[in-house]
């Protein structure tokens, strides 16, 4: 029988290091690959990371048009620090869109860099934004199978592991619900887009929901989290309020401190209730269960929505 995912997997060294406490909790300003050279092997926990897409956004810093070999080695050589840092047992989750215009295939490209690293894939999450990544009467060959244009509405989340498939942590860490645990375990989640990246100066933000499933998904608190592409400050943000240390790098001062300043002054949004809510909407909170509560649901025929009557 085959191996499964060990044909393709590295063995790398399993000794985790700590950092030093004056180095947790930071938004650096810096080149992200000279940076991160300065940290120790097998310090992070969790990368989580959404890099310059190369669409010729207008960044405040970065250039947005690389030429796609120079992009893909200097993801490769950035990524590949990011590999060296994560602990073992450590994950690895990119957001990326692939360039579907010019059908240059992102996170097939990305994904393909870290199974040749010897990393183990874990899962494609697919991050349903419902909207379009184009005008609607973009049709390519109108009426014909010469070569019809296809529309997309969803990004990516590509997750890999270092070594092994288990993070261990200490369980009193644990912060995940079991509403949020069974939801979010269906790779598919419709989280509507950042809507305020006018407001921060920043042309390609994913939303605060995305990166809370994501490092309450795969990681513990006071787990160490590093963005090397931190931008406006969503993933050191969401850190901050869940509990986790944090480093966030980026080479846009503006950008930095933003971030700095978001972590002091900007809330989250309660992401559990809210979902909590919706699934005793829907009859499917077995939370409830657990409280020693039984939902009724009632179909209202006049206005079609659903109540709950608690016993």
């Amino acid at each position: 029988m085959a191996n499964g995912y060990k044909t393709f997997t590295k063995e790398f060294n399993k000794k985790n290091n700590k950092l030093a406490d004056e180095q947790l909790n930071n938004i650096v300003c810096a080149d992200s690959l000279e940076y991160l050279k300065t940290l120790p092997d097998n310090c992070i926990d969790l990368v989580f990371t959404s890099p310059p897409y190369n669409f010729n956004m207008d960044y405040d810093e970065h250039k947005d048009s690389m030429d796609w070999d120079d992009y893909f080695k200097t993801l490769g050589d950035i990524f590949g620090e990011c590999i060296r840092v994560l602990k073992y047992g450590g994950r690895i989750i990119v957001n990326i869109q692939p360039f579907f215009s010019e059908y240059i295939a992102s996170h097939h490209i990305i994904s393909n860099f870290f199974i040749e690293q010897g990393l183990i894939w874990k899962c494609e999450i697919l991050w349903e934004k419902n909207n379009r990544n184009c005008a609607y009467t973009a049709w390519g060959s109108w009426k014909s199978p010469s070569s019809p244009y296809f529309k997309y509405t969803w990004e990516f989340l590509e997750v890999f592991c270092k070594g092994d498939l288990k993070h261990s942590g200490d369980s009193n860490k644990i912060d995940i619900t079991g509403n949020e645990f069974k939801t979010w375990v269906d790779a598919k989640w419709s989280i509507a887009p950042e809507r305020k990246m006018k407001e921060y100066g920043h042309p390609a933000m994913f939303p605060p929901e995305l990166a809370y499933r994501a490092l309450k998904l795969f990681s513990y608190q006071d787990d160490v989290i590093l963005d090397p592409f931190n931008g406006a400050g969503t993933t050191t943000l969401v850190a901050e309020k869940t509990g986790r240390k944090y480093i966030g790098i980026d080479i846009s001062e503006e950008y930095c401190k933003i971030a700095r300043e978001r972590i002091n002054t900007e809330e989250l949004k309660d992401f559990s209730s809210e979902l909590d809510n919706k699934l005793m909407l829907l009859g499917k909170d077995k939370s409830l269960k657990d409280r020693g509560e039984t939902p009724i649901v009632l179909k209202n025929k006049k206005d079609k929505q659903l109540r709950i009557i608690l016993e």
